[in-house]
């Protein structure tokens, strides 16, 4: 898909509105964050997820599989 985006001037900031088919492509809503992510050589990267939660999963991951035994009994 290519849409193009004309940046304008909001209040005193710049911004940009979106075309429905981008906002549907990332089923986001209003009051929804994007977050944008510098790709090296690709220019940057618009997505509503965060990229820092992966790093807390595979940190859950790790800590998942050593403590399993004292995360099941919390559990219960």
């Amino acid at each position: 898909m290519n849409a193009r985006l004309r940046v304008r001037r909001i209040g005193n900031s710049l911004g940009f509105t979106m075309p429905k088919a981008v906002i549907d492509l990332l089923r986001v809503k209003e009051g929804d964050e994007l977050h944008v992510v510098a790709e090296p050589g690709a220019g940057i990267r618009l997505s509503p997820y965060d990229p820092s939660f992966e790093a807390t999963v595979k940190a859950f991951e790790t800590t998942r599989t050593r403590y399993r035994n004292a995360l099941r009994e919390l559990a219960r």
